[in-house]
C-alpha cells in the first residue's frame, strides 16, 4: 500500500517537472520552424541562428523537449494545422498552449480566430496559460499588430477568457521574439 502511494507521488512529481505545452495554429503559420529555432536556442544559446532550416507542413504531431533555465523542462507538442478537428483529444494532457497566427496571410485570419475561440472555450483548457503568437512580422505586406488585435477583437477575448493570455509578435525566421517565447515558457513551467 505504501509503495503504491510513493509510486503515485513520484509520478505526480515527474509530471510537474516535464510539462506539456501544445503548439497550435493553421497550416503554414510557422509552428515547425518556431520549434526548430527554440530547440537550437535552448541547446546552443543565443548567437547566430544560421540559415533557416527546411520545414514541411506537419501531418500528425511533433514532440520537442526544451530544457529551460533552472533545470526546468517542457515538452512542446506541435499539432499539424490539418489536424484541427482532433486537437481537442490532446487538450487534457497539457498545461499550456501556444497558438500561432500568420500576420502575412490575411485569408487565414477568420479561420484562425475561430480556431482560437474554440481552443479558449474548451473545458480542459479553462486554466491553461495561453500565448498567442503573431508570426512573420518581418515579411512584407503583413498586418500590423493593431490591425490584427482589432480583427480578432483581442481585448474582448482577453477580458472574457478564463485563461491568462499573453500576446507576442515574432518572426521565427529571423529570431525576433524568440527570447520572449522562452521567457514565457519559463514563467509558466513549474520546477
Amino acid at each position: 500500500m505504501l509503495s503504491s502511494a510513493l509510486l503515485c507521488c513520484c509520478r505526480k512529481t515527474e509530471m510537474t517537472r516535464n510539462e506539456t505545452c501544445l503548439l497550435l495554429g493553421a497550416t503554414g503559420v510557422g509552428k515547425t520552424l518556431l520549434l526548430k529555432r527554440l530547440q537550437k536556442l535552448t541547446v546552443h544559446g543565443f548567437g547566430e541562428l544560421g540559415a533557416t532550416p527546411p520545414t514541411l507542413p506537419t501531418v500528425g504531431t511533433n514532440l520537442t523537449d526544451l530544457k529551460l533555465k533552472k533545470k526546468k523542462k517542457v515538452t512542446v507538442r506541435e499539432l499539424g494545422g490539418c489536424m484541427g478537428p482532433i486537437w481537442p483529444s490532446y487538450f487534457k494532457d497539457c498545461s499550456s498552449v501556444m497558438f500561432m497566427v500568420d500576420l502575412a496571410n490575411i485569408s487565414q485570419v477568420s479561420s484562425s480566430c475561430i480556431q482560437l475561440l474554440s481552443v479558449l472555450s474548451a473545458e480542459p483548457l479553462r486554466s491553461a496559460s495561453v500565448l498567442i503568437l503573431f508570426n512573420k512580422r518581418d515579411m512584407p505586406c503583413t498586418m500590423s499588430l493593431i490591425e490584427m488585435n482589432s480583427l480578432f477583437r483581442m481585448d474582448d477575448i482577453i477580458a472574457s477568457a478564463t485563461q491568462p493570455i499573453t500576446t507576442l509578435e515574432l518572426s521565427a525566421r529571423s529570431g525576433q521574439g524568440l527570447q520572449e517565447v522562452l521567457s514565457w515558457l519559463e514563467s509558466i513551467t513549474v520546477k
